[in-house]
């Protein structure tokens, strides 16, 4: 009687929590959080690791960066849930990374500017960030892990485990594990590839190249030695990536043509 108790309270959990948004691209998501509200979170964030991870103080670093992303946010337009699109730049030269939060929050690390070796290459890697932001990639992320814990809870009452004993610990492990590699990975590949399509359409649409997107994306793989294969990876495999971006060449020169037209060169001066 318990367990009938505890299946209907988290069947109706999930269904009244359960809705459903579309991403820039078409594709469904779920979505239990406002975007508004992970601007909010995004935010904290950022000023959380601004605190804790030391600036670059090089005005051509910043200066550099900035300049990209303004050319990009011409493309882009403001971010998703609200707020406004800057930069920050961090000193960490041995970290290749660079990400984007809601709330507009940019973030470049030194450590990608000898990978990310042109404007285009770096736009490439910018536009990729900031669509994951207009895609609602940080709430969907948030939505995607709530459903999937209440979802092993559920199993695991439907299977009748016990989670307070060494064994039911052991099988909810397994269950977690099996959520992660079945569930919340792939969701995240189809994030990072629709983070690709976009970030591909932004930077042409700022005036930047899309064939440098790969060339950024073949420097990746030379400084990706050692990577987990993809089905353990929440990235796309760099062969896929390239032959997705390859076969978007043709429709993103149409657009970078136009943006020429339209009199959309940035002149973002690499530092050194």
């Amino acid at each position: 009687m318990h367990a009938n108790k505890n299946i209907l309270f988290i069947s109706f959990l999930l269904a009244s929590l359960a809705s459903c948004a579309t991403s820039p691209t078409g594709r469904k998501q779920l979505s239990l959080i406002s975007d508004q509200d992970a601007a909010q979170m995004g935010t904290q964030s950022f000023r959380q690791i601004q605190k804790q991870t030391p600036l670059d103080k090089d005005k051509d670093d910043n200066a550099y960066a900035e300049c990209i992303v303004h050319a990009l946010a011409g493309a882009t337009g403001k971010p998703r849930g609200g707020g406004k699109w800057d930069v920050a730049v961090f000193k960490q030269d041995k970290t290749v990374n660079a990400f984007a939060l809601p709330g507009g929050h940019v973030s470049v690390y030194t450590g990608i500017f000898p990978v990310a070796k042109t404007p285009g290459e770096l736009a490439a890697v910018l536009g990729h960030e900031m669509g994951h932001v207009q895609a609602g990639h940080g709430a969907e992320r948030i939505s995607d892990q709530t459903a999937a814990q209440v979802g092993v809870g559920l199993a695991a009452i439907l299977a009748g485990i016990d989670q307070s004993s060494g064994k039911g610990q052991a099988a909810m492990a397994a269950l977690g594990l099996g959520t992660q590699v079945g569930v919340l990975l792939p969701f995240s590949r189809a994030q990072e590839s629709e983070a690709d399509v976009l970030g591909m359409q932004y930077m042409a649409e700022a005036g930047f190249d899309p064939h440098e997107a790969l060339d950024l994306w073949r420097n990746m793989m030379k400084a990706n030695n050692g990577a987990p294969p993809e089905i353990l990876s929440d990235h796309p495999s760099d062969e896929n990536r390239l032959q997705d971006l390859q076969a978007r060449l043709p429709e993103n020169m149409q657009r970078y043509q136009a943006a020429k037209r339209r009199g959309r060169t940035p002149d973002c001066i690499p530092p050194g």
